[in-house]
């Protein structure tokens, strides 16, 4: 196991970050999460300063949890959750926060599928019945991707799930400045995620910029 693997070490680029996500979902779905950075000196290192090693913008979904199924512990991600995956203001502002001030290296954008908030726009899109509240909201933002989505044949809601999260990633790096910067860098990568709650799989449905590993031989050491 190499040494940015190590659950002590965070990795510092896009190539390194995604690996890890990968196999801690990969240990996640086959039943051996080792269930890392979980104790008390971790707690205690953790007290003046965070150093996450991704940000992970997903679903409010409660079945939809991101350091258990990619098997992580404190001070590994950095979080933000809206039903729906939903971006507004405070999600770009948490999101150039933890590129411009934390410094990770790779945003994420996790969907799933029975999305609930997907399933409502589509049920909008279908019957034109819109929801009362500020569930209205939500609806109107996914609605772009559920059309989206319709105009290239696709009608199930899990295809849904998978265009809305890949249009999210897309204007996220559209709208803002500081994270198309970075990703044009090669500091800073965006990945889109489809989760499958049977399963327990997160696959790789988009990704901006590079996730290639850098040119050292990184299995070296």
């Amino acid at each position: 196991m190499t040494e940015f693997n190590s659950p002590l070490t965070a990795p510092t680029t896009p190539a390194q970050a995604w690996q890890r996500l990968r196999e801690g979902n990969e240990r996640f779905v086959a039943g051996t999460s080792r269930h890392p950075n979980q104790d008390a000196p971790r707690r205690s290192s953790l007290v003046n300063e965070q150093n996450p090693f991704a940000v992970i913008f997903g679903c409010s979904d409660s079945r939809l949890a991101a350091e258990i199924i990619f098997d992580l512990g404190l001070g590994d991600v950095f979080v933000v959750r809206t039903a729906g995956q939903v971006t507004d203001d405070a999600v770009l502002g948490s999101l150039e926060y933890s590129v411009g001030v934390l410094g990770v290296p790779l945003i994420v954008v996790l969907g799933h599928d029975s999305c609930g908030a997907v399933t409502a726009a589509k049920h909008t899109v279908d019957t034109g019945s819109m929801p009362a509240g500020y569930v209205r909201n939500l609806v109107e933002r996914i609605t772009p991707s559920v059309l989206a989505a319709r105009r290239n044949g696709l009608e199930d809601v899990n295809d849904m799930v998978v265009e809305h999260t890949r249009q999210t990633a897309e204007r996220l790096v559209e709208s803002s400045r500081l994270i198309s910067d970075a990703v044009a860098s090669g500091e800073t990568a965006v990945v889109g995620l489809s989760y499958r709650l049977a399963e327990g799989r997160a696959d790789l449905v988009s990704s901006i910029g590079s996730l290639e590993p850098e040119t050292t031989d990184l299995a070296a050491g």
